[in-house]
């Protein structure tokens, strides 16, 4: 069953006469539906272009959020093969918000970390909707760690809202888990390549997204706080949001600008959902292409390189 945005729906209303049409026929076959069904197909296909055409930055969080595009475990399954879970930060807990481990990708061992939101009422409430606690990050240093020790490039899926803000989060020192996780991107010796599939939100996506290669996919989002927080601050009404998702910049188009991110990876027509293999494909190569890249680099001129990006970050924007 196809789930269909605020903005989307006049799109809903015509699909879903070509499909009512269509199950007419199916119950009378002697019902020639075809033609009025496929002139309703051709009128939905133009809608789906112009609604997306133009997609403002707060429709593109919409499209970020979308519960169908593909999770970060979506994409393990179809692009890695021989992947072993690794849990657990060896202090506390596992936070199953953030899931990772060795896998292989075109047959090269990498590791892979990244945040999984869940598909389902169950598996989003298991996951804590891609929200980390300090336990997550700490997680994800633990295999940062483990890939630079055997020399295996590191793969992120970043897909969160932000960390966790919870109380208990914070009293296990949150702040520092995202700051050390951070600082363990800068530091390890070996290919760190990024791509923020869905929603990039605030210092619990920085902890997992500061690469040698940044991409985000066409209508995913990054920022440092969510429209409705930055509107409640700002303005004390978060209805703002739409004001305040302009304001903030947080398109993969914006942020190529400035020099934040790397590429962009198109997505299909009407969004990541609409197409998941397709989108999952784009994201392999585009994960192929950064990956060679850094191929035959030194470890000295990984880190050396990383941290001119990250140092530099802001004059291009600066100077346009």
């Amino acid at each position: 069953m196809t789930t269909y945005l605020e903005f989307e729906k006049p799109l809903a209303e015509i699909e879903g006469k070509a499909e009512e049409l269509r199950a007419l026929a199916r119950k009378n076959e002697e019902m020639d539906v075809e033609k009025e069904a496929a002139a309703l197909d051709k009128k939905a296909a133009q809608m789906l272009k112009d609604l997306y055409k133009d997609l403002s930055p707060w429709r593109k969080c919409q499209v970020a959020r979308h519960p169908s595009r593909p999770h970060c475990k979506d994409y393990i399954d179809a692009l890695f093969t021989e992947f072993t879970p690794l849990a657990g930060d060896r202090n506390f807990a596992d936070d199953h918000a953030v899931m990772g481990g060795i896998a292989r990708f075109n047959d090269r061992p990498v590791m892979v970390i990244g945040h999984e939101k869940g598909h389902d009422t169950a598996s989003r409430i298991e996951r804590n909707f891609g929200m980390a606690r300090p336990e997550g990050y700490r997680k994800a240093i633990r295999l940062m760690d483990m890939a630079d020790r055997f020399g295996l490039p590191v793969v992120t899926l970043i897909d969160t809202p932000g960390a966790y803000p919870g109380k208990g989060a914070e009293e296990r020192g949150q702040s520092e888990a995202i700051a050390r996780s951070t600082q363990k991107c800068l530091t390890i010796g070996v290919p760190l390549t990024a791509i923020i599939i869905g929603e990039g939100g605030s210092g619990g996506a920085v902890a997992f997204a500061t690469g040698d290669r940044v991409a985000m996919l066409e209508h995913s989002v990054y920022s440092v706080i969510s429209p409705e927080g930055c509107a409640s601050i700002l303005w004390k009404d978060a209805e703002k949001m739409r004001e305040a998702a302009e304001a903030l910049r947080l398109t993969a188009q914006d942020l190529h600008k400035l020099g934040v991110i790397d590429r962009i990876i198109a997505e299909p027509m009407g969004g990541a959902q609409r197409d998941r293999k397709a989108t999952i494909t784009a994201v392999g190569d585009a994960i192929t292409t950064m990956l060679g890249e850094l191929d035959g680099k030194s470890s000295a001129e990984l880190i050396k390189a990383r941290r001119k990006k990250f140092l530099d970050m802001g004059s291009k924007g600066l100077a346009a």
